[in-house]
């Protein structure tokens, strides 16, 4: 009697991959490369600044529009050195974390530990920064707001993916949000783009006359 072949075993990454989503993927990956090149760009900017303080960013664009006056502040600065290092480190670790899950590689539930961590760090601050922007400043680096739209992106994206596998916990009845991420992602920065709007109002209504 012919021995019966055995089955081919289930290849783990492509198991992996198909329960990450390939929107999942796609969004920590994009966001990764998109906060990096404009993390590095002000990296850039900051650098050329420092060696020539009368040096105009190119991002400066108006008095509301202005990446220098931002980067003159202590805010730009909140650990001691300047924050793009912080965002070119950061989105470096997070475009490295998606093209290792677009190649179909395993990721561990501890490592979506720290992916969490990470996005949340970021999201905070970069939230404090908004704060300080429209507040405190009174100033916007165009640079700047990709890289907050990039990490508010990746931090949905991660937190979407925790809640479905369980890994937060969060009620069973309300895990159902985590397939609204581009909604909630849409209406985050359609209230920080209100709130711009409002903050700067008085300037931008200059700009028709």
């Amino acid at each position: 009697m012919a021995e019966t072949p055995p089955a081919r075993p289930t290849a783990q990454p492509t198991a992996q991959i198909e329960a990450v989503g390939r929107g999942t993927v796609w969004s920590l990956t994009l966001a990764g490369l998109t906060g990096l090149a404009a993390a590095f760009v002000l990296l850039v900017e900051k650098i050329a600044l420092l060696t020539d303080p009368t040096y105009v960013p190119s991002c400066s664009i108006n008095p509301v529009l202005s990446c220098g006056s931002v980067m003159n502040t202590d805010q730009a600065a909140a650990f001691g050195f300047p924050n793009p290092i912080l965002g070119v480190a950061g989105f470096t670790a997070l475009l490295t974390v998606g093209v290792v899950l677009m190649a179909r590689v395993s990721l561990p539930g501890w490592f979506w530990w720290g992916i969490q961590a990470g996005t949340t760090f970021g999201v905070v601050f970069v939230h404090w920064l908004i704060f300080q922007s429209l507040y405190r400043i009174g100033a916007l680096c165009p640079y700047c707001m990709i890289v907050w739209v990039a990490a508010i992106t990746a931090f949905a994206a991660a937190t979407a993916h925790n809640v479905r596998t369980g890994r937060l916990p969060v009620p069973a009845r309300l895990r159902g949000i985590a397939s609204y991420g581009p909604i909630v992602v849409t209406v985050w920065l359609v209230v920080i783009a209100g709130l711009i709007v409002i903050q700067f109002w008085d300037y931008w209504v200059t700009l028709g006359n």
